[in-house]
């Protein structure tokens, strides 16, 4: 069943006329909740695009026309360094997101430079809602399976390299009683490193999705599990359970 997006239908069109405005842009999509799945009243519309020439200048322009056309509260910028061919931000369209007392209206928007060739895994990122593509820049078509078996294949030789480092730096900062630097290596060594392996078993393609989406990656009951090791006040039985879960997946992939 597609997703709902009504509330977003202001955007929508906006979204649809914004490259009358702004003539760099090339290609325009919604991806996301709103086509992967887990789409709800709180999700935010992701979108995406893709422009000639200066990605910044675009950006600035997309920008400047969300202000004067949509209800913007406010904006967080991201630093411009963290896209190489772009920027990104999100455009608040009501005060206090964290008030989920009502649905949630908000953009995360993406403006980069357009690839020489431009291709979207449909595995990992669903089948974008394409809203602008005249020339049909857009290539639906699975990312290098190589390059992408090479990732996962380090990703299994350092979690196994680094599994009894990872185990000591979390009973030693228990046992120190610790408990900040315990629970953030807890995390990083114990229940991220258990989550990409679980990926690679179970969703090669979005093996490097973190611990998002796995009520919808991973099979049934898993992520209730996952849930179960994260820190509470038995830390010590948890990050045990955590690594001995780990030495059973790397058991099957290796």
């Amino acid at each position: 069943m597609a997703a709902d997006l009504s509330r977003y239908d202001d955007c929508l069109r906006f979204l649809a006329a914004l490259p009358q405005h702004v003539p760099a842009l090339q290609v325009v999509v919604v991806n996301g909740s709103a086509v992967t799945g887990g789409w709800d009243e709180h999700s935010d519309l992701d979108v995406e695009a893709w422009c000639s020439g200066d990605a910044t200048a675009t950006y600035d322009a997309v920008l400047a026309l969300a202000r004067r056309e949509l209800p913007v509260d406010h904006v967080w910028e991201l630093p411009e360094a963290t896209w190489p061919s772009g920027r990104q931000c999100f455009v608040h369209l009501q005060p206090d997101a964290a008030d989920l007392s009502r649905p949630t209206r908000l953009l995360d928007v993406v403006v980069q430079a357009t690839p020489e060739r431009l291709t979207m895994d449909t595995r990992r990122h669903g089948v974008p809602l394409v809203v602008h593509d005249p020339a049909g820049l857009l290539v639906l078509e699975d990312d290098d399976e190589a390059e992408m078996e090479a990732q996962r294949r380090q990703a299994v030789a350092q979690t196994a390299a680094r599994r009894q480092t990872g185990a000591w730096l979390v009973e030693r900062a228990i046992a120190r009683d610790d408990l900040a630097e315990a629970t953030s290596l807890h995390l990083r060594f114990a229940v991220e490193p258990l989550v990409r392996l679980l990926r690679i078993r179970h969703c090669p393609a979005r093996h490097d999705f973190g611990l998002r989406y796995l009520r919808t990656d991973l099979p049934a009951g898993m992520a209730e599990r996952v849930e179960a090791l994260l820190p509470g006040p038995d830390l010590v039985v948890r990050t045990r359970a955590a690594f001995a879960w780990q030495d059973e997946v790397l058991r099957e992939l290796t």
